[in-house]
């Protein structure tokens, strides 16, 4: 028995490779550590050109370009910032946009003005305001807008929807998630509210209401009841001193959150695998005495699935899945194994080359906004419910 359902969730085989036709000229907005790995995806293709990069600092882009790609340092246009990289770069195709949280709404806008597709980092930006903002242009526009969430890469990630839809859980009602790490309290740009916005919350909490909320199909969110600390990174006793000192977002949250099953993202009505109320337990943590706050957890009406922590839920999960299950009258156990990826090269990777053939296509956002929208709109309701001490409503 075990092997006939555990059958349903087979990998589907490799995929045909795509060979575009065109090259794509990509510009970089932001040189942070995580445009890094923009740069050595893009250099990874064989049919794009990096063609500017921009970023405030001064010399700050150029550092950048001498240490990740060499060969094109003295070849590359310099901006100061991202509207004159994007006056100065009328033939643009795409940029990334990896700078910091407070700016990721007002940088998109201008690329999406401009005619530019948009891979654009996670977080999607800071408030629900924006996010919507961002939204209007990108329909204004016409243009691609995909949100850098690259687990939804990961056959495993893959396999939690694939599972949740098949119907083996029944309608889903609960779900548990969150994930976190005993210490790891990032600096720079991470910690102040001027330049991140937000936290954890932003930082690894997106990941993991993506994982969960991706799998069930978004359901639209209703009211949110949410808490925030700082203790560990306004502490000199856990955090640099000097960090400490300018420390003032969450290290901490965690939210209570009840969804419209009848109301997915999509549209179309209550799927067959959603009750009409879904309750999101959530937590994460940048620090806390606590190796982990527990594993994801889906229950449905006719099963379950233990998904197995991690810190960050920014890859794959933390181990075999187990399906739960009432059998013939015995309760069972089904663990499903770990799945290779198909694809070459890592997931990051895998994120460039999806979005860059969206654009060739003409296809969807391989992430798309409408679904992060409200990904964004629960992180900042748990913020609004925290300063309020409150339950808050939801407005979309």
């Amino acid at each position: 028995m075990a092997d006939e359902v555990l059958s349903q969730f087979t990998q589907e085989t490799e995929s045909e490779e795509k060979k575009p036709e065109r090259i794509y000229k990509v510009g970089i907005i932001g040189t942070g550590w995580i445009a890094e790995s923009h740069i050595s995806s893009y250099l990874k293709q064989p049919d794009v050109a990096v063609v500017a990069v921009a970023d405030l600092i001064e010399g700050k882009a150029e550092k950048f370009m001498k240490k990740n790609a060499p060969e094109l340092a003295d070849k590359i246009h310099y901006y100061a910032d991202h509207a004159a990289l994007l006056a100065g770069e009328p033939d643009l195709d795409a940029v990334s946009v990896c700078t910091y949280n407070r700016t990721h709404a007002e940088c998109t806008i201008a690329a999406l003005e401009a005619g530019v597709n948009v891979l654009l980092e996670k977080p999607f930006c800071v408030t629900t305001e924006e996010a919507q903002a961002v939204i209007a242009a990108e329909k204004k526009s016409g243009k691609i807008l995909s949100i850098g969430f690259q687990p939804r890469m990961d056959a495993n990630m893959q396999m939690i929807k694939k599972i949740v839809e098949s119907g083996e859980l029944g309608e889903v009602y609960y779900i548990q998630t969150g994930g976190g790490r005993r210490r790891g309290i990032p600096n720079s740009t991470f910690i102040e509210q001027k330049t991140a916005g937000i936290g954890a919350l932003g930082d690894i909490g997106c990941y993991s209401l993506d994982m969960v909320l991706n799998a069930i199909g978004y359901p639209k969110p209703l009211t949110v009841s949410g808490y925030i600390s700082d203790f560990f990174g306004t502490n000199p006793k856990y955090n640099n001193p000097e960090d400490a000192a300018r420390f003032n977002v969450d290290d901490y949250a965690a939210a209570f959150v009840r969804m419209d099953g009848t109301a997915p993202v999509a549209g179309g009505g209550k799927p067959a695998w959603l009750a009409e109320t879904v309750i999101l337990d959530f937590r994460i943590a940048w620090a806390m005495h606590l190796d982990t706050p527990g594993d994801s957890v889906i229950l449905g009406k006719e099963g379950a699935l233990r998904i197995p922590s991690t810190e960050c839920w920014n890859g794959s999960v933390g181990g075999p899945m187990t399906l739960y299950k009432d059998v013939a009258g015995e309760r069972i156990k089904i663990e499903i194994p770990i799945v290779k990826n198909k694809f070459k090269g890592g997931l990051f990777d895998e994120k460039i080359r999806s979005f860059l053939d969206a654009i060739g296509e003409g296809s969807s956002a391989p992430v798309p906004s409408a679904q992060i929208l409200y990904n964004q709109a629960i992180i900042d309701h748990i913020l609004k419910s925290a300063q309020a001490k409150a339950e808050v409503t939801v407005e979309l």
